[in-house]
């Protein structure tokens, strides 16, 4: 049964509850209002007394203050009202920011007021949604007082100009702040303004992509287009295009340009591929385009408005099927398909996952533009399912039943949990999602899921690729996309990585290749696929031995952390690991196909097993398993790798039987990989 709320109650979702936001049928401009009040009702109880702050259910900390906190929980709710609002929709809890700007705003109210923002401060960042609110719902202002509008002045104006700011993304928020009161005639600083603007300008990198950060950092995620960067690009374009025209057609030009590349990330099913940090953002990722439509933006051939309303619709029903993202009182968690603080970042509040109201900036488009009035259409009919993308490092893959990035060079330029797993992973999928490490000791803890870890220390302790230095590159007669990085887990070994994305003969294979040359120590290794659903689809229980007839099960068998050396537990590498559950995934050694062509750099001996992960390292299933290579490198060897990696996902029209169809056929290694084997 639906769970209800009703005015002035909170919801509460029981045993068997589903979130409203879960049943409604989602096909024009009312179903999508709709979805957002369901998503904004619960939040109801959870107002202060003078509605300034929300404390979303959870005790957990942040890097910030506790005041930033419940001020975060406040504004990102914003973006979905004011683009509601904007659309001239309504929403019975309007008042209640109006009301809490009033109160937050006040320094005179010793219980509600918000804080002056020091220095590289939260509160910066929630500037940027109210900046738009008071920007794109002129209601928002009209609702205050002379007084009140000179606290919102000295607030969002005054203190933010006056304040540094990291150098990446956040530039924007205080552009905003601004263009929220010089919309509204109050006072703010067209200097501080153009200056922003100007120095955002040099995170452009070229054909529509822009970095989050300087010269130096090479970090090309959802930032850079949905979370923050084009996104915002586009509301300046639709809010101060008057006046600026020539930003707001670079902008637009850059946006264009950029959409044939983001069309990549979104696949049949709805699901966009989890890269990157903040990914708890969740249905955030898809606001570029409701954007695009909002800033009457000229769709570049062959898109149309149809396969942009089907990017985004598609992508909000997948997320009404994750049941598991909601509090037990109806708010939005930290985590992506349930809750999760392993993938967490450290400004992850319990209000932070709001700021995936971004999706809504579709409310703000009338309902006679043809993003509404058009058919959903699947732009997969019309771009390719191969491309490679130059400045993210990225080759994108929709074949096999997902779509999937092969990516090389990125990395976070601070510290964050888990970033190797978010930046340096070899493979990105829609189906599969990344896993994060919950613990630092052991294979099931460090869950290496496309990744290839060393351990010096006998397999307690683990690196991985996190920085490298990359190239996109072709080859073959075909001009194959190839991707080659060169990395070292520790000083003295060295690797040069390959990756090769699928071929319409083997579309559920992918390749990488690895060159390690250990020069001053011996090591272990363990090459990870996909991580894919360890437990059964009857009980829940953990994965049997392969059934082919259930069509499910692991290939050795799947054995528990405390019991590894069970000789059923392993393979040889040229036979590979597999599980089967929600699809296939699985891993086989190729280099033995190489032959006598790798030369003098020896083709090594590598064991295939499932490494039981620990429960909530993955983003999608909080239970599951990685097929695995493990081998040894001496000291003074120089090794080649070739790997296979094995996935074919669940999904519509793909019966149980046909999971492992693909299993036995595998792919090619390319000749110019075997010449290039042969030559080192």
């Amino acid at each position: 049964m639906a769970a209800t709320t009703a005015p002035g109650q909170g919801l509460v979702l029981g045993y068997n509850s589903v979130h409203p936001f879960s049943a409604i049928p989602l096909s024009d401009r009312a179903s999508v209002q709709a979805l957002l009040a369901a998503l904004l009702d619960p939040l109801e109880p959870f107002f202060s007394p003078r509605k300034a702050r929300v404390r979303c259910p959870g005790a957990t900390a942040v890097r910030f203050d506790q005041t930033a906190s419940e001020v975060e929980g406040f504004c990102r709710p914003l973006w979905g009202l004011a683009c509601l609002l904007a659309g001239g929709g309504s929403y019975r809890g309007t008042q209640w920011w109006i009301d809490g700007i009033r109160a937050g705003t006040d320094p005179d109210d010793a219980d509600e007021y918000w804080g002056y923002p020091r220095d590289n401060d939260q509160r910066m960042v929630e500037m940027c949604p109210l900046g738009y609110a008071l920007a794109a719902a002129p209601q928002i202002w009209a609702g205050l007082s002379e007084r009140e509008r000179r606290n919102v002045e000295a607030w969002l104006g005054n203190s933010v100009n006056e304040k540094n700011m990291p150098n990446t993304n956040w530039l924007w928020f205080r552009v905003f702040a601004n263009l929220g009161l010089k919309k509204n005639g109050g006072k703010f600083s067209q200097e501080r303004l153009d200056a922003d603007i100007k120095h955002l300008d040099t995170f452009y990198r070229g054909d529509g992509w822009s970095n989050d950060g300087p010269e130096g950092i090479h970090q090309m995620d959802y930032y850079s287009s949905s979370f923050a960067i084009h996104f915002l690009q586009l509301l300046y374009a639709k809010l101060a295009g008057d006046e600026d025209p020539e930003r707001a057609a670079e902008f637009k030009k850059r946006a264009q340009l950029v959409a044939l590349d983001l069309a990549h990330y979104y696949d049949e099913e709805g699901r966009a591929i989890p890269f990157g940090r903040s990914v708890g953002y969740r249905f955030a990722m898809v606001s570029f385009w409701g954007a695009l439509a909002y800033a009457d933006v000229e769709l570049p051939a062959p898109l149309t408005w149809g396969m942009v309303k089907g990017i985004v619709l598609r992508h909000l029903r997948w997320w009404q099927t994750q049941r598991d993202i909601w509090s037990s009182s109806g708010t939005l968690t930290i985590g992506y398909s349930y809750p999760n603080m392993y993938m967490a970042e450290n400004y992850n509040s319990p209000g932070s996952p709001y700021w995936a109201c971004l999706a809504f900036i579709c409310l703000a488009v009338p309902e006679t533009h043809p993003f509404w009035t058009s058919k959903e259409e699947n732009h997969w009919d019309v771009i390719p399912k191969i491309k490679a993308l130059k400045h993210p490092g990225h080759i994108m893959s929709n074949l096999g039943g997902h779509c999937m990035l092969l990516s090389s060079g990125q990395a976070c330029s601070y510290p964050m949990k888990g970033t190797h797993a978010k930046y340096g992973a070899f493979a990105y999928s829609s189906a599969y999602g990344y896993s994060v490490p919950p613990g630092l000791f052991t294979l099931e803890q460090y869950s290496l899921a496309s990744q290839l870890g060393f351990s010096d220390d006998g397999g307690e302790y683990w690196k991985t690729r996190r920085l490298s230095t990359s190239s996109l590159e072709t080859r073959g007669p075909d001009a194959t996309p190839v991707l080659v990085s060169l990395w070292s887990p520790f000083p003295d070994v060295h690797v040069k990585t390959y990756l090769i994305p699928p071929r319409a003969e083997t579309p559920n294979w992918h390749i990488r290749a690895h060159h390690i040359r250990a020069e001053g120590r011996e090591v272990l290794t363990a090459d990870g696929s996909f991580a894919i659903s360890s437990t059964r689809t009857p009980d829940g229980r953990p994965l049997d031995p392969y059934d082919a007839a259930r069509g499910e099960g692991t290939r050795p068998r799947l054995i528990g952390n405390y019991d590894l050396a069970t000789p059923e537990a392993w393979a040889d590498g040229a036979d590979g690991a597999f599980a089967v559950s929600k699809g296939a995934v699985g891993i086989r050694a190729l280099e033995g196909r190489v032959g006598a062509a790798a030369g003098g750099a020896r083709s090594s001996k590598r064991t295939a097993m499932l490494v039981n992960a620990d429960p909530n390292s993955n983003l999608i299933e909080s239970r599951t398993t990685i097929p695995t290579l493990q081998g040894v490198v001496a000291k003074g060897e120089s090794v080649w790798y070739v790997t296979g990696i094995y996935a074919k996902p669940s999904g519509k029209g793909v019966p149980k039987e046909e999971y492992l169809s693909g299993w036995e056929v595998l792919p090619e290694v390319p000749a110019w990989l075997r010449e290039e084997m042969g030559s080192k």
